[in-house]
C-alpha cells in the first residue's frame, strides 16, 4: 500500500491529499528515509510523520483493507511516539495566551501607548 493512503487509512491525516503534500514537504519518512507518496509500506516499517509540530512515530503492523474507524486504528499501527513531544505541544500552547484575545476589536489607549513604547525600545 502506499505511503499516503496508508496515513490517510490510519486517521492521521483527514484527506489523501493532505497525507500527499505531507509527503512531498518531507514531513514523512519510512526507516529514516523521506519518502514520496507513491512509496510502498510493509508491516514492521517504522512510520516519522511531523503534524502540528509533533514528531509523531509509528510501527506498521498491517495493512488495512481501507479506511478504518478510529476504534480499530491500533491494530494496524503501534504509536511509539514520546511523551515528551506532547509536553512541548503543552507548553506551546502556552506560550501563545496572549492577555487580549483574537477579534477583541480596535486597541485601547492603553494598549496603543504600550505598542509605541514597544517599537521605541527596538528603535532606539
Amino acid at each position: 500500500m502506499r505511503i499516503d493512503k496508508y496515513l490517510w487509512c490510519v486517521r492521521y491525516y483527514k484527506t489523501r491529499s493532505l497525507a500527499t503534500t505531507a509527503c512531498k514537504k518531507g514531513h514523512v519518512r519510512v526507516n529514516d528515509e523521506i519518502v514520496k507518496p507513491s512509496r510502498d509500506v510493509y508491516p514492521t516499517d517504522k512510520i516519522q510523520l511531523r503534524k502540528d509540530q509533533i514528531n509523531f512515530t509509528l510501527t506498521i503492523n498491517d495493512i488495512p483493507p481501507n479506511r478504518v474507524g478510529a476504534k480499530l486504528v491500533d491494530i494496524y499501527r503501534t504509536d511509539t511516539t514520546p511523551k515528551e513531544a506532547f509536553a512541548a505541544n503543552e507548553l506551546l500552547k502556552y506560550s501563545k495566551d496572549y492577555y487580549r484575545k483574537k477579534g477583541s476589536g480596535r486597541p485601547t489607549k492603553k494598549d496603543r501607548r504600550d505598542i509605541d513604547d514597544f517599537t521605541e525600545e527596538i528603535d532606539s
